[in-house]
């Protein structure tokens, strides 16, 4: 019994970016060649994954470059005088493979990209896109949310179809990891959103926000066999993966302070002055200065641009619990005390 599995394109590149994941990736290889599972991927899908291949390998390049030049200023810092040229040689031999080489994630998707091109991908149809329009003009999700989701919108639509020609010998499943999107709002992120949840309540249709139990649910002696274990060792991170999520942490706890700022210039409760009227002694919390608020709004700008608008807010109660513990955690394995969260 083959079920069809369409797979939105955060998951492929999530898939593609962490070497650890090439387990499952060889996991779904097997299942799709035995039949076990059709994949079914939408043209928007494939351009989207086409678009991010790039991004994704350089990514991954400036990260493990990054990583080096650490490890080469602590070899100049503490390293053994008499090894120190050799160690660096080495590591110089290493940068320069990656810059021309790239790493395995380029691996990693092209395995991908050969399982998504293994048949034709699924047009957006006219009809698709009416529906899509539609969609939108209820604010049905994933419009129910204020930005654009016309990628997302086509993915349902296509689901829908597929949910309408499912039955037991052929049965049909959707994993996504954009749970803003597509899961419930305030509650269990991995049931689907009320809007959508229709969709699941057919034992022919599943929901799943990850790749590992869904595969786990098919197959579970497949992840075995591709040392499925190996994602869940507790090697430990690489410090530039903990780098790179401390300053996403640190720019989402900084933006959001920023717009609690801004409520309050807009609300009057705090102004903004010129030199001449800035006081600074005593301080005084109800003023900012001109020149200071300026440069605020600059960043701001610029964390939108380099961060995404998506990735900044608005949090519930507890997603913005979980941005500050998560800071926290990072800041105290680099270093700092417990609770540090300046920014």
């Amino acid at each position: 019994m083959a079920i069809r599995l369409l797979v939105d394109t955060c998951v492929w590149l999530d898939l593609a970016k962490d070497y650890r994941e090439r387990p499952v990736i060889s996991a779904l290889e097997d299942l799709v060649e035995s039949g076990e599972i059709e994949l079914i991927v939408p043209q928007q899908v494939l351009d989207e994954f086409d678009r991010n291949k790039t991004r994704i390998i350089d990514d991954a390049r400036r990260g493990l470059q990054s990583h080096f030049r650490l490890v080469r200023q602590a070899v100049n810092q503490f390293g053994d005088d008499e090894r120190k040229a050799e160690v660096l040689a080495g590591l110089n031999e290493v940068d320069h493979q990656i810059a021309v080489e790239g790493d395995a994630v380029g691996g990693s998707i092209e395995r991908i990209d050969k399982l998504l091109r293994r048949r034709p991908a699924l047009a957006t149809t006219d009809a698709i896109k009416q529906r899509v329009t539609d969609r939108a003009l209820a604010s049905l999700a994933p419009y129910h949310r204020p930005k654009n989701s016309v990628g997302d919108a086509i993915l349902v639509e296509i689901y829908i179809d597929l949910v309408s020609n499912a039955t037991d010998d052929e049965p049909c499943a959707f994993i996504t990891h954009n749970t803003k999107d597509f899961s419930e709002t305030h509650g269990d992120l991995r049931r689907p959103h009320q809007d959508l949840a229709y969709l699941f309540e057919v034992p022919q249709s599943s929901y799943r926000t990850s790749m590992v139990e869904f595969l786990k649910e098919r197959n579970p002696d497949v992840l075995g066999e591709h040392d499925f274990e190996f994602n869940y060792s507790q090697e430990a991170r690489r410090l530039a993966e903990i780098l790179d999520n401390e300053n996403l942490l640190f720019r989402q706890v900084w933006y959001n302070r920023h717009w609690n700022l801004r409520s309050r210039i807009e609300d009057g409760s705090v102004k903004v002055v010129p030199e001449a009227e800035y006081s600074r002694g005593p301080y005084r919390s109800d003023q900012i200065l001109d020149s200071i608020w300026a440069g605020a709004l600059a960043a701001a700008k610029r964390t939108e641009d380099e961060v995404g608008i998506d990735k900044l807010g608005p949090w519930t109660d507890f997603e913005w619990g979980m941005i500050n513990g998560k800071l926290s955690a990072l800041r105290w394995v680099l270093g700092d005390e417990w609770d540090m969260l300046d920014t």
